[in-house]
């Protein structure tokens, strides 16, 4: 019998789509038979009155919730977010119903065995509640009290070999999609970058020190399976410097029907013959292909990898064989004031593990400099070059400017030098230049 009426949250479940209503007062049936006579650590009605407060605020149109602050482990200041309901008195349960970020294993692949030992420890010590994945990418545990926080901790840590993820304003646990594990598309490992590099800044990302959160994204190539180009302070993009590799005979197959474009993504409709000059050329974004005497070419000085023709003709188009990534920067994406998207600062790295990716901690290192030295209290990067300029950032990174950093044509006539960048400095002063200007 469920503790709280909730008629507001059952219009939920009447869609004809799987709703989460549904899976919470399953979890909350379960939790009040405990058929194994467990000892379980947080209350019994913990997900009832998840559900009473959640119904309650759909009832006055506002969160229930308080800011929860900074809760964490011993050592720890990331990796576990508090939260606290206004109403502890009509939902005890939930009074405090903190949220723990766990480390996801680049490419989040699991053992079974694995997953079954976290699941066991949560509903154990938490509500039984998780979210697999977050949008940053962790594995979300969702509602547990205090008391049980050091305990989970210790039992992941010791007994799982497993790491709290990233939380607060610090470095949040870098994510990245499959890589070479299973893509073809992969210009380069982004799972064993992933790992390395979550492994070489866990300072950074456990103990809070920059002025907001920030996010590090890899993806194996322009496709974005983890949409890095829009999420991330800084986004690793798989690319290649040479030229797409095409199989002729391949093309004559997509072209005769031998093969369904788009690796058979819509087979079963009725589209009609492929058309490559319509389904490809024509929609090259920069207009570099053509197909004239059943072959194509490609320019690929004018190519921007944008991955449409490799995507539609996959047996006959491949990536090019010099791969690494290009690192943009600035990226988030918020809800009440707009996305913002990065900004081309490399235009290609070599992605190299034998030298533990130094190239790209070069890049890394000097931007949190920066940004820790002029940043704002809760400004994230891409505001931070906003407000000063790209100009800075390239300054700051040592990086020197190259076409490809121009966003648009400059409108401003006017240049303004630096002494420095002036060969051999300025040869008068002010004075001097006013005599002169009076003669």
């Amino acid at each position: 019998m469920a503790k709280h009426e909730t008629p507001l949250l059952d219009q939920l479940e009447s869609g004809p789509w799987p709703s989460f209503v549904s899976d919470l007062k399953q979890e909350a049936e379960k939790r009040a038979k405990n058929e194994a006579g467990l000892e379980l650590q947080i209350p019994v009605d913990v997900v009832d009155d998840l559900l009473g407060v959640l119904e309650l605020s759909f009832k006055h149109g506002k969160t229930h919730w308080k800011h929860g602050g900074i809760v964490g482990v011993f050592g720890y200041g990331g990796g576990v977010i508090g939260r606290y309901c206004d109403q502890p008195e009509m939902f005890p349960g939930v009074a405090h119903f903190h949220t723990v970020r766990v480390a996801q294993p680049a490419g989040k692949y699991y053992t079974t065995k694995y997953l079954k030992e976290l699941c066991d420890l949560w509903d154990f010590r938490g509500s039984g509640i998780t979210n697999m994945h977050g949008s940053t990418g962790d594995i979300i545990l969702i509602g547990t009290t205090t008391p049980q926080l050091e305990e989970i901790f210790y039992e992941m840590s010791h007994n799982m070999d497993q790491d709290l993820g990233g939380s607060g304003s610090n470095l949040r646990t870098p994510a990245d999609c499959i890589g070479q594990s299973r893509c073809e598309y992969a210009c380069y490992d982004t799972q064993d970058i992933c790992h390395h590099l979550t492994i070489e800044y866990q300072d950074e990302l456990h103990r809070p020190a920059f002025p907001y959160k920030f996010k590090f994204k890899f993806d194996g190539c322009p496709n974005c399976c983890v949409a890095s180009i829009a999420r991330s302070d800084l986004s690793f993009i798989g690319t290649w410097k040479d030229d797409i590799r095409i199989d002729q005979e391949a093309v004559a197959g997509y072209v005769g029907g031998e093969f369904l474009p788009n690796g058979g993504a819509h087979a079963g409709r009725d589209w009609g013959a492929f058309d490559i000059q319509k389904e490809v050329v024509d929609l090259c974004p920069t207009g570099c292909m053509k197909y004239e005497g059943k072959k194509l070419q490609i320019n690929t000085r004018e190519c921007t990898r944008c991955m449409h023709c490799i995507n539609v003709m996959p047996r006959a188009l491949r990536i090019g064989q010099e791969t690494g990534c290009s690192i943009l920067a600035g990226a988030k994406a918020p809800i009440l004031d707009g996305a913002q998207m990065g900004s081309l600062l490399v235009p290609f790295v070599e992605v190299n593990p034998d030298n533990d990716y130094q190239a790209i901690k070069d890049v890394i290192e000097p931007i949190w400099d920066w940004w820790m030295e002029e940043g704002k209290n809760r400004e994230r990067l891409g505001e931070l070059i906003k407000r000063q300029g790209f100009q800075r950032l390239l300054e700051a990174t040592g990086i020197e400017p190259v076409p490809q950093h121009v966003k648009e044509p400059r409108t401003n006539p006017y240049i303004f030098w630096k002494e420095e960048e002036v060969e051999g400095g300025w040869t008068r002063d002010i004075d001097e230049f006013r005599k002169d200007h009076k003669r």
